[in-house]
C-alpha cells in the first residue's frame, strides 16, 4: 500500500489503541516459533502500536516491527530487541531473504494482497513462515454481548470498511499464495473494566468514521446499558477473543 493509498483508519486513535488493545497469547508466540527452523530475525508487519513484536523478542534475536502509519510507530512500546520502522506493507528496506517468520496481527485485510505477497515473499527465507491472524467481536456475557452485537451491526455497521467482511469471515476466503499449514485454536483472554471495555469500543474504525460523519460518539448511546450490565460486585469480567490464523510457507518439502 503506497503512501497515497494507504488506509489509514488508526493513527487517529494510536494512543488510545495502544492503550486499549488486548495483547495476543503467549502460546500462539510459542507455537510459531516451535514451526519456524530458524530463530534469527522475525518482521512484524503493521505493527501498530508492537503488541505482536513484543509477543515475538522471546523466540527470536531480533524483530524488525514496520507500520505505515508514523503515529502508531510513535506510540509503540520500545524494547532493546525490537526495530521500529514507518514503511508500508509492501515496500521495506528489509533484506532478501533474511526472515525467520513474517507475522501479521489484525491487518492483513488491509493490505494490497499482490504487492504485499511479493515483497512477503522477497524478504522471507526459502524454509521461513507466514502467520497471519484476526479476530472478530468479543464475548464477555450473553447479554452484554447482545448489545455489542447491535451495536456493531446496527449502529455502527455501515461505517465498517468493506474489507471488514474478510475478519467477519475469520479469513476463510483471504487470498493466500504460500502452501497452508494447519494450526491449533487460539485465543485471546483480558480482565477488563467497563472503562476498558467502552476505551476499546473507542478504538474501533467504524466508531472513528461514524464520528467524522455525524459529529458524535455513538459508543455513548450503549455506555449506559453496557454498565447497567457489568458485574460490578468485582468490577472485572472476563472478555475473550476467538483467533482465525493463516500459516504458511513458500515451498512444499
Amino acid at each position: 500500500m503506497g503512501k497515497n493509498n494507504f488506509k489509514d483508519h488508526f493513527s487517529v486513535h494510536s494512543e488510545k489503541y495502544s492503550k486499549y488493545r488486548p495483547d495476543y497469547p503467549a502460546v500462539l508466540f510459542k507455537f510459531l516459533s516451535s514451526i519456524t527452523p530458524g530463530h534469527d530475525l522475525a518482521w512484524d508487519c503493521a505493527t501498530g502500536s508492537g503488541q505482536a513484536a513484543r509477543g515475538l523478542v522471546k523466540y527470536f534475536q531480533k524483530v524488525i516491527a514496520t507500520d505505515a502509519s508514523e503515529q502508531q510507530i510513535k506510540n509503540a512500546i520500545h524494547h532493546k530487541k525490537i526495530s521500529y520502522k514507518v514503511a508500508p506493507a509492501h515496500k521495506t528496506t528489509i533484506q532478501t531473504e533474511s526472515m525467520d517468520l513474517i507475522a501479521v496481527a489484525q491487518a492483513l485485510h488491509w493490505f494490497e494482497f499482490d504487492q504485499f505477497y511479493k515483497e512477503a515473499d522477497r524478504v522471507l527465507k526459502q524454509d521461513g513462515i507466514i502467520a497471519a491472524w484476526t479476530y472478530n467481536l468479543l464475548t464477555i456475557s450473553p447479554e452484554i454481548d447482545s448489545v455489542i452485537k447491535y451495536f456493531y451491526f446496527n449502529v455502527v455497521g455501515e461505517f465498517w470498511p468493506p474489507e471488514r467482511k474478510l475478519v467477519e469471515n475469520g479469513y476463510e476466503n483471504i487470498p493466500f499464495p504460500f502452501y497452508k499449514l494447519p494450526s491449533p485454536s487460539f485465543r485471546m483472554s483480558a480482565k477488563w473494566t467497563i472503562k476498558q471495555l467502552i476505551g476499546y469500543l473507542s478504538t474501533w474504525s467504524a466508531v472513528k468514521r461514524y464520528k467524522d460523519n455525524k459529529g458524535n460518539d455513538p459508543v455513548e448511546s450503549i455506555e449506559k446499558e453496557l454498565t447497567k450490565l457489568w458485574d460490578n460486585s468485582s468490577a472485572i469480567m472476563e472478555v475473550c477473543w476467538p483467533l482465525s490464523i493463516v500459516i504458511g510457507k513458500k515451498t512444499v518439502t
